[in-house]
């Protein structure tokens, strides 16, 4: 393993956070930047991929799904995020669901150089919805998407992981 594969979050470390956190379905937009991953979720018997047109369709199916029995999660990225304010607001904090969005920050950077304002409104819109969050970047902060998943089960409330590696994490 090279240093930028030890600094990445692996799609390996995070197909397993979602094993031990017992998720069944994946609710997600499909992508170019999580192609590893999908590959690794698709051949993953435990797990469901629902895929869905536009990110706000995900917090309606991962209500259903919490509603009957199942324990999804649901992966996007920020932009979509964004748009699917008023499907978060109506669906997943007004019925009380207990889901983990993991979110790929597009823009961010550690160093506070953003130049993409999908990052810059990204944490605002989080804070005026009251949702918690937790930054991942590499496999050494997988044990945050586990706490993510301990706190929405303790507050019945979607949590947020943002996934500040969403470059090069899901990529080989």
């Amino acid at each position: 393993m090279n240093d930028a594969q030890a600094a990445s979050l692996s799609p390996e470390t995070v197909l397993r956070q979602m094993k031990d956190n017992g998720v069944t379905d994946i609710v997600w937009l499909p992508d170019s930047e999580t192609n590893w991953l999908y590959l690794l979720m698709k051949s993953e018997p435990s797990l469901r991929l629902v895929g869905v047109s536009r990110e706000g369709h995900a917090c309606s199916i991962a209500a259903g799904l919490f509603a009957g029995g199942k324990k999804p999660m649901i992966l996007i990225q920020n932009t979509g995020m964004l748009e699917s304010g008023d499907s978060i607001r109506g669906w997943l904090l007004g019925l009380n669901v207990p889901v983990v969005l993991m979110v790929g920050y597009r823009g961010w950077t550690r160093h506070g150089l953003t130049t993409d304002t999908a990052a810059t409104y990204t944490e605002r819109f989080l804070m005026a919805f009251g949702l918690n969050y937790y930054l991942v970047e590499s496999d050494a902060d997988a044990s945050r998407i586990s706490a993510a998943f301990a706190e929405a089960d303790k507050t019945q409330r979607p949590v947020v992981v943002l996934v500040g590696d969403e470059f090069h994490g899901f990529n080989r």
